[in-house]
């Protein structure tokens, strides 16, 4: 089954390695295989994380768009324990996150990590 992504006028979306841009029109895409798909949207810039969360969505996104995947799980996993540390009330998102990188499944890793970083806003609003 086809994957069908409905593209704004200029919107980029990454397929692979890579950026494809939409022109002046509104597109529908089907795409089949295997390869990453991440639309503009999604994608988080290294600049953009400025927070712990914001870095682990970025590790994760990295994971899901490399060809090695296991490069980035000691610098992901040594940030999980320190949020862990400083947030216990985080754990329930990593559990999720990491039983999809376990699997395989990053693109799903990566809409928990938005979770997480939301869990973040809110513990930061309260300090």
């Amino acid at each position: 089954m086809a994957l069908v992504i409905d593209l704004k006028p200029q919107e980029k979306i990454l397929i692979g390695e890579a950026v494809i841009t939409n022109s002046s029109q509104r597109t529908r895409l089907h795409i089949a295989g295997d390869a990453p798909i991440i639309r503009e949207k999604d994608i988080m810039q290294e600049d953009q994380t400025d927070t712990p969360c914001k870095k682990v969505y970025f590790l994760i996104q990295c994971m899901y768009i490399s060809r090695n995947p296991k490069e980035y799980h000691k610098r992901y996993f040594d940030l999980v324990h320190d949020i862990q540390k400083a947030a216990p009330s985080s754990s329930i998102f990593f559990m999720q996150i990491n039983e999809q990188i376990i699997n395989g499944t990053h693109y799903k890793a990566m809409k928990v990590a938005r979770e997480l970083i939301e869990h973040e806003r809110e513990l930061l609003e309260r300090v």
